[in-house]
């Protein structure tokens, strides 16, 4: 596709070459055919001589001889350029033929067997472009496209973050009728072998498949390869199968405003003033400075340290200038659910955008942009995945080496993990969550009312936009796991809070300390032996 691409890119400049090269040969015409100065003429003979005529008539000749034979010659070459100019434009048509482009595959409903022949030379031509029949140079160990393998039972699978397992059966349905879809059709080509309908042979089932192996290129298609039993112990039959991907189709083209849109973050807190404190020095930078679309709603729970969070949000509010706040205080016991459920249905504005958020949470403003555009009312809610930063004083090694906040907020594997097994950062319109039924006020503390609600979208009509976003962090704090917890409640606690604290890496570290230290004593023996 790329080499057809190259050569329609450069058959505009083979013409011009052509053109160019017609004007050289005529422009050389004319001065080979314009007479030579006097310097530079043959040597005639002289007038009085007897033999003037018949030499006058021989030169003559001689040179439209010369002329002539020169014309031929270029006539020759523009017939070759123009010969190979058609050979080129007969190359490239066929090309096309072979490879219709993308954007040339047309659902046309005046002429539905051209685009459907169309579409069906590109998906064939998709197998010619995937790495199906032979291998593709790569550039590094990188760059090679792992397969995943399968079973009728469970999937076998490299890229698991932190919900999914290596060993698990297909959760998603996507994943599920595909592979179950992929064994039926390998069954019936195994059941109706071409060109061989007349001869006898076994029916297979899908008992009799063993394994599979598949791999996605994103812009080709899925590669399928099944396994089956064959007919004695050592005889196997294999079935390859491959799913190519259609052309892109634009679907639309929207222009979208987002001057107007007010994003209202909505806080929930009881206590952990100094974490407010570090909040509002973001918010005030990221939400009202660069941002200035922004409404903050504050949910507290209990009296305890209320006046210092007061006090914290009025400061903000004298030296920003910033009046959009709302303040809401509850003698109750904390309960994240209903602070949210509360801030969100106090809103007495038009239509806005609510932004679930905590108070141990870091966001940009591109962030804030991400959450006005992959929402809309009544369309699309925006559960972004975000990125959760180890223990500092574990990853920077000691306590007065540790970085700036801003400094340490790199997404890599040794700072952090995109945190996919939460839910409680969340875009969506005031309208939506209203309809939705808001959050369970049933729930108390901390967890569950994020799932719950997460749950309520799923089963809706709306879209739920899932994706990791690199502009939103969960900062390290310490977990505690109190003494009241059950045994079982207890080792999960020190789980999580393991999972939290380093990357698998760093953690061993610690685990090996003393053996690292041990080794580096013994090289530091040995260097001052020598």
């Amino acid at each position: 596709m790329m080499l057809r691409r190259g050569f329609i890119i450069f058959l505009p400049r083979l013409v011009g070459l052509l053109v160019v090269a017609c004007c050289s040969v005529s422009i050389v015409y004319m001065l080979a055919c314009t007479p030579r100065g006097d310097n530079e003429q043959l040597a005639l003979p002289r007038v009085h001589s007897p033999t003037a005529k018949e030499g006058y008539e021989a030169i003559l000749q001689e040179r439209e001889e010369q002329h002539r034979n020169y014309i031929v010659s270029l006539k020759k070459q523009i017939a070759q350029l123009k010969a190979e100019l058609q050979g080129r434009s007969k190359q490239l048509k066929n090309m096309q033929d072979q490879f219709p482009d993308p954007l040339d595959v047309r659902l046309d409903p005046g002429n539905p067997g051209k685009a459907q022949a169309n579409l069906l030379a590109f998906l064939r031509s998709q197998i010619d472009r995937a790495e199906v029949h032979s291998g593709v140079k790569l550039s590094t160990e990188y760059a090679a496209v792992p397969f995943e393998s399968f079973t009728l039972q469970k999937v076998y699978q490299l890229e698991t973050g932190l919900t999914r397992h290596p060993e698990e059966k297909p959760v998603r349905k996507d994943k599920r009728d595909e592979l179950v879809e992929v064994i039926e059709l390998a069954v019936g080509s195994l059941n109706n072998p071409e060109g061989d309908s007349n001869a006898k042979h076994r029916m297979y089932t899908a008992s009799d498949f063993i394994e599979g192996i598949y791999r996605t290129e994103k812009d080709k298609g899925t590669l399928y390869e099944l396994t089956f039993k064959g007919d004695t112990k050592h005889q196997f039959n294999k079935i390859v199968l491959f799913r190519p991907f259609g052309p892109v189709m634009k679907v639309k083209n929207e222009n979208l405003n987002m001057a107007d849109t007010l994003i209202n973050v909505i806080v929930p807190l009881a206590k952990r003033a100094s974490k407010f404190r570090q909040f509002m020095q973001n918010f005030r930078e990221m939400g009202i400075q660069q941002d200035g679309r922004i409404h903050l709603t504050v949910v507290y729970f209990g009296k305890e340290q209320m006046n210092e969070v007061k006090s914290i949000l009025e400061n903000t509010s004298k030296s920003a200038n910033f009046k959009n706040f709302t303040f809401i205080q509850l003698n109750e016991e904390f309960s994240r659910g209903k602070g949210l459920d509360i801030g969100a249905r106090v809103w007495k504005g038009s239509n806005v955008v609510l932004f679930f958020c905590d108070v141990d949470i870091y966001f940009t403003a591109e962030f804030l942009n991400s959450c006005r555009l992959n929402t809309q009312p009544g369309k699309k809610v925006f559960y972004p995945v975000l990125f959760s930063q180890y223990n500092p004083s574990i990853i920077y090694g000691h306590q007065d080496s540790i970085p700036s906040l801003e400094q340490q907020l790199i997404i890599k594997k040794e700072t952090g993990f995109w945190r996919d097994f939460g839910f409680g950062m969340t875009c969506q319109y005031r309208s939506d969550f209203i309809n939705i039924g808001g959050f369970d006020l049933d729930i108390k503390g901390w967890g569950g009312e994020d799932v719950h609600l997460y749950r309520k979208y799923l089963h809706s009509n709306l879209i739920v936009i899932r994706t990791p976003v690199r502009g939103l962090f969960h900062l390290w704090h310490e977990k505690r796991c109190v003494d009241e917890l059950t045994p079982e409640q207890y080792k999960m606690c020190m789980q999580s809070k393991a999972m939290n604290e380093a990357s698998h890496g760093q953690l061993g570290m610690l685990v090996f300390r003393q053996e690292i230290e041990t080794h580096l004593h013994r090289q530091k023996l040995n260097s001052k032996k020598t």
